[in-house]
């Protein structure tokens, strides 16, 4: 476990992390968060093609920055990065590695 501070909206956190060797469903992640954000709001970052979802690379809680890479989609043999569109804390995942998700459906949302 590590213990990190984590500020959001000027006010300050102390929170516990475990660190896992496999990735999270995202049932597990919508849950896993003990930073206060409400689930969903925000800004939904968008699947820029159909394809496959092989990894994601964040949480829920977790702060991102404009341009970080949040999931890998596979389409054609080829993989895509899909990167915050703004800097935030990610509220919501909407897909799990395994999903075929649809050129423009919502993936993630930074809040």
């Amino acid at each position: 476990m590590k213990k990190l501070k984590v500020t959001v909206d000027g006010q300050e956190y102390e929170v516990e992390v475990e660190e896992l060797d496999a990735p999270e469903t995202s049932s597990q992640l919508s849950t896993a968060s003990s930073v206060p954000v409400e689930a969903g709001e925000g800004e939904d970052v968008t699947s820029p093609l159909a394809g496959k979802v092989v990894e994601i690379k964040v949480a829920v809680g977790d702060h991102v920055s404009e341009g970080d890479t949040l999931l890998v989609l596979e389409a054609m043999k080829m993989n895509t990065l899909v990167n915050a569109t703004l800097s935030g804390v990610v509220t919501s995942i909407n897909v799990s590695p395994g999903d075929m998700v649809e050129e423009g459906q919502a993936l993630a949302t930074i809040g």
